[in-house]
């Protein structure tokens, strides 16, 4: 089982990875943890698509969080057998984002790269609110649900994600 979870931040694409892996028993990969070096400061992005393209070629079977574009995007979308699109209200994904904030306050997430604690500032409001929301973006999604309509599942909100894992508890 392949499954590939991207969307937008603050709607919960670690989390659901996490549960998933665990459910399969299969491994996970957080693009995010891949991102980044200490002090948030970004890791070249060839680094980032080698370390991506070995756990590709290492693994059989797994989850991957993460939209990054750059990032064997076409190869996770094509490789995997489910497609989640995490599509949550931009408010919602902010009032999540912020209850993680609390949460995780100067603590780096496991879902996160080391030595890069929780924020929650002006900069990530913006991004969830409206630059990670670019026309380039929702054209991105979309066309994954043109192109692979038997594989995308669209989750809009916390109730659709219960229910989604509810589901899949039961198989």
């Amino acid at each position: 089982m392949k499954i590939a979870i991207i969307g937008y931040s603050g709607a919960g694409k670690s989390t659901l990875a996490q549960k998933l892996a665990q459910h399969y028993q299969i491994p996970k990969l957080h693009l995010d943890t891949l991102q980044f070096l200490p002090g948030w400061q970004e890791r070249p992005k060839e680094l980032l698509c080698q370390d991506l393209a070995r756990f590709l070629e290492a693994n059989d079977n797994w989850v991957i969080d993460g939209n990054y574009s750059f990032a064997h995007y076409e190869r996770r979308m094509e490789e995997a057998d489910q497609i989640i699109f995490l599509n949550f209200n931009r408010f919602n994904a902010l009032w999540r984002a912020f209850k993680r904030a609390i949460k995780h306050r100067n603590k780096t997430r496991d879902s996160m790269a080391a030595g890069c604690p929780e924020k929650f500032d002006w900069e990530f409001i913006r991004w969830i609110l409206w630059d990670g929301r670019s026309k380039q973006t929702k054209t991105r999604y979309h066309k994954l649900s043109e192109n692979f309509p038997e594989k995308v599942i669209v989750l809009r909100n916390q109730r659709e994600m219960n229910h989604f894992l509810k589901k899949i508890e039961m198989i």
